[in-house]
C-alpha cells in the first residue's frame, strides 16, 4: 500500500489507528468497543468482537490491518462467509486506495491463482477467503509464504453449532490458525455468551481480548404487532408502507422478511397487485433473477424487498427505513441481525416484529434436526423470541441484556413498551383470546403480609388504577402506562414480583371482596384503598362547567367520527354501519382512545378494522382533544 494516497497528509500519522481511521475512512473517532479490540490485535493479542449490526465490526480488522501494513508488517487474511459480502469490503478498500482481492468460485480458476500469487508475494494487503477455502491445506501453504500479520475472521458465530448460522467448516479453522504466527479477531454481531465460549474453544485462541460493544440503537423503534391471521398481517404491513411514504421513492428502503419461501412469494405478490415498487429474493429464485432483485433494491427501483434470512448478510445500506418481520424468525440472534439493518444512517427506523403461535410452529418445522442437542437449543431460542415478543420491559433493554448479560438502566422511551400508553401485556392477552390460544394461569395464594404490601400500595396511588396495572407494578414493570396513579414512585413497586400476575390479581380481588379495597368507576372500574377519599382537582370553570366541556368535546368528535364514517363509507361503497356501529363512535368519543392498542377496548372495532381505520380515528382523537 502506498503512503502516496494524500500528499498533504503527514505519513506519520498513517502509523498509528487513529491516523488511519482518519484518512481512509474519515471518521473523526471509534464507536463502542472498536479502540478496545484494535488496541488487543495491535498489541499481538486475540480477541473475540461482539458489536451490534451496524455497530462497525469491519473497521475492528482493517484499521489494525493498514496500521500493520503501514508499520512494514505482512497482509491480514480475512475468512468471511458469503461472496457478495466479500466482494463489498474489497471494493470499499480498493476504492480508498488499498490493495484488496477475494478468492471465490464465482470466479474463473486463473483468476484466483493469479490473486493468490500476488498475496503469496505480498502484493496485496487484504485477502479475502472463504472457510471452506481456508480449510485446504494448499491454501495453508500460500498463506504461510504470505505470512499475515492478522487474522480476521467473520460472522464467527457461523463456528459454534449454537449459533444460528453454523457453518461445519468454520470449525476447521483452527488447522490453519496454528501454522500462523498472528493475532485472531473473531468478530459476530449475533452471539450469546454461550456462543461466544465456543468461538473461543474451537479456534483455541489464548485468553483472548472479550469485547462487547453497546447493542443500544438509539434511533431505532422496537415494535411487536400481535397478529394471527395473513389478512391482519398484510393490513398492518400496507398502512406501514403507506404511512412510511413507500408507494413513491424518497422514502428510503424497506426489507420484509418471511420465513419461507412460499410466503416471500404470496407477499411480493399481494404488494406488487397494491401498486408497490416491490421484488422478493429468496434461494429458490435462480442466480440471474437474485441478481436482478438486489441490484434493483440497490439502486432504488424497487426501494421494498421481501425476503428470506437469504438476503441480507454484510448488506450495509445506510437509508433503510423500516424492516418487518412479517413472521416471527426463529431467534433473536436473527431478529436483532436483520432488523439491525435498519437506521444504519444514524436516522430514524422502523423495526416491526409480527408475532403469533403459528410462526413458532413454523420455526420448530424449518429447524426439526436428527439432532437432540440441536432440537434441544432450538426450542431454547424459541423461547427466548417468544419471551422478547411478549415482554412488557423495554425491547432495547431485553436486547442488550439478552446479547451482554448487562441490561442498561435507560428505557429506548421509542418502542411499543416505552410509548404505548395502554400497555403491550393487554393486547397479547386479548389476542390470545381472540385467537383461542391463551393459556390460563393457575393462581397461587398469598399470605396475610403479602396482602398488607397490596394494601400499602393501593395506600400510597394518588387516583384509582385498574387493577391488572397495580399487579403489574408490583411484579416490577416499568411500562409507560404505570406512570398514571404514581404506579412507578411506589415504594411497594417490583417487591412482589416472584409471583405471577394472575396470583397477584386474584389477592386483588380478594381484597375487594374483603372490603379492603373499594372499586370506583362503573363501566371501567379501579381498585382504590376503602375509605380514603379522593382529592379532587379545582378547577375554576367548577364541576359543572368541566362536564359541560366534556359534553361539547364528545358531541363534536362525535360529529367527525360519523362524518368520517360516512366519506370512507363511500369511498368503498359500503353500508356506514359496515365501517363501525353508532356504538362505536359513542364509545370512542366517552373514552377518547390515543393508540390503536386502546382502540382493542372498543367493542365492535376488531383488528382488521383497526388496521384499516385505526390511525385515522386516533388523529380524529388527537385533534379534537387539542382542539
Amino acid at each position: 500500500m502506498s503512503m502516496e494516497a494524500a500528499p498533504y497528509f503527514d505519513p506519520d500519522d498513517l502509523l498509528t489507528p487513529h491516523g488511519v481511521l482518519n484518512h481512509f475512512f474519515r471518521y473523526p473517532k471509534f464507536r463502542s468497543g472498536q479502540e478496545e479490540a484494535i488496541d488487543a490485535v495491535m498489541a499481538g493479542e486475540d480477541a473475540v468482537v461482539l458489536l451490534p449490526t451496524g455497530g462497525g465490526k469491519s473497521l475492528c480488522f482493517q484499521v489494525p490491518g493498514i496500521t500493520m501494513r503501514c508499520l512494514g508488517d505482512g497482509p491480514t487474511l480475512v475468512i468471511s462467509p458469503l461472496i457478495a459480502l466479500m466482494e463489498d469490503q474489497v471494493e470499499a478498500l480498493v476504492g480508498r486506495g488499498i490493495p484488496a482481492a477475494a478468492v471465490h468460485s464465482q470466479q474463473s480458476d486463473s483468476v484466483n491463482r493469479d490473486i493468490l500469487a500476488r498475496f503469496a508475494i505480498g502484493e496485496l494487503d487484504f485477502l479475502y477467503v472463504s472457510p471452506e477455502r481456508a480449510a485446504l491445506k494448499s491454501f495453508h501453504h500460500t498463506a504461510c509464504l504470505a505470512e499475515p500479520a492478522l487474522l480476521a475472521i467473520d460472522e464467527a458465530h457461523c463456528i459454534s453449532q449454537w449459533g444460528h448460522d453454523f457453518r461445519p467448516e468454520y470449525t476447521q479453522i483452527d488447522a490453519l490458525r496454528t501454522q500462523l504466527a498472528a493475532p485472531v479477531i473473531a468478530l459476530t454481531a449475533t452471539a450469546t455468551p454461550l456462543v461466544m465460549d465456543e468461538i473461543v474453544k474451537h479456534l483455541h485462541l489464548d485468553d483472548p481480548v472479550i469485547v462487547r460493544g453497546d447493542f443500544r440503537r438509539p434511533n431505532l423503534s422496537f415494535r411487536v404487532f400481535p397478529l394471527s391471521r395473513d389478512v391482519e398481517r398484510m393490513e398492518a404491513l400496507i398502512r406501514s408502507l403507506t404511512d412510511m411514504g413507500f408507494r413513491s421513492s424518497g422514502a428510503g428502503r424497506c426489507i420484509v422478511y418471511c420465513a419461507t419461501r412460499k410466503k416471500v412469494d404470496a407477499v411480493h405478490s399481494a404488494l406488487k397487485a397494491g401498486g408497490f415498487p416491490v421484488a422478493s429474493y429468496h434461494a429458490g429464485r435462480t442466480d440471474s433473477a437474485r441478481a436482478t432483485a438486489h441490484k434493483s433494491y440497490e439502486l432504488g427501483r424497487t426501494p421494498i424487498l421481501v425476503a428470506t434470512n437469504a438476503f441480507g448478510m454484510g448488506i450495509d445500506n445506510p437509508d433503510v427505513r423500516l424492516i418487518v418481520h412479517y413472521q416471527t424468525p426463529g431467534s433473536l440472534e436473527s431478529y436483532y441481525q436483520e432488523a439491525g439493518r435498519a437506521g444504519r444512517d444514524g436516522l430514524p427506523g422502523e423495526c416491526h416484529l409480527y408475532f403469533g403461535v403459528s410462526d413458532l410452529v413454523t420455526q420448530r418445522q424449518i429447524g426439526r434436526s436428527s439432532s437432540q442437542a440441536l432440537n434441544k437449543r432450538k426450542a431454547t431460542a424459541l423461547q427466548a423470541i417468544e419471551a422478547y415478543a411478549r415482554g412488557e420491559d423495554c425491547r432495547q433493554q431485553l436486547i442488550c441484556g439478552y446479547f451482554t448479560g448487562d441490561k442498561p438502566e435507560d428505557t429506548c422511551g421509542k418502542c411499543d413498551v416505552c410509548t404505548d400508553s395502554s400497555g403491550v401485556l393487554d393486547a397479547f392477552e386479548q389476542f390470545e383470546e381472540r385467537s383461542g390460544t391463551r393459556t390460563k394461569q393457575v393462581a397461587e395464594p398469598l399470605s396475610a403480609g403479602e396482602k398488607e404490601t397490596i394494601l400499602s400500595a393501593a395506600a400510597g396511588l394518588t387516583r384509582p388504577v385498574g387493577k391488572t396495572n397495580l399487579a403489574k407494578a408490583l411484579r416490577g414493570s416499568r411500562a409507560k402506562t404505570l406512570r398514571k396513579g404514581g404506579l412507578l414512585k411506589l415504594e411497594e413497586h417490583g417487591s412482589l414480583q416472584h409471583h405471577t400476575e394472575t396470583s397477584l390479581v386474584a389477592a386483588i380481588e380478594e381484597l375487594l371482596n374483603s372490603g379492603g379495597l373499594e372499586t370506583r368507576g362503573r363501566k371501567y372500574p379501579t381498585v382504590w384503598l376503602a375509605g380514603r377519599p379522593i382529592r379532587e382537582k379545582k378547577d375554576a370553570g367548577g364541576t359543572q362547567g368541566r362536564a359541560s366541556g366534556r359534553r361539547k368535546l364528545r358531541s363534536t368528535l362525535a360529529r367527525e367520527l360519523d362524518n368520517y364514517r360516512k366519506r370512507q363509507a363511500r369511498s368503498l361503497g359500503w353500508k356506514t354501519y359496515m365501517v363501525f356501529q353508532k356504538k362505536v363512535i359513542d364509545a370512542i368519543a366517552e373514552t377518547k382512545p390515543r393508540s390503536l392498542y386502546e382502540l382493542e377496548y372498543i367493542r365492535g372495532l376488531g383488528p382488521a378494522k383497526i388496521s384499516r381505520f385505526g390511525q385515522d380515528i386516533i388523529n380524529l382523537v388527537d385533534r379534537h382533544a387539542e382542539g
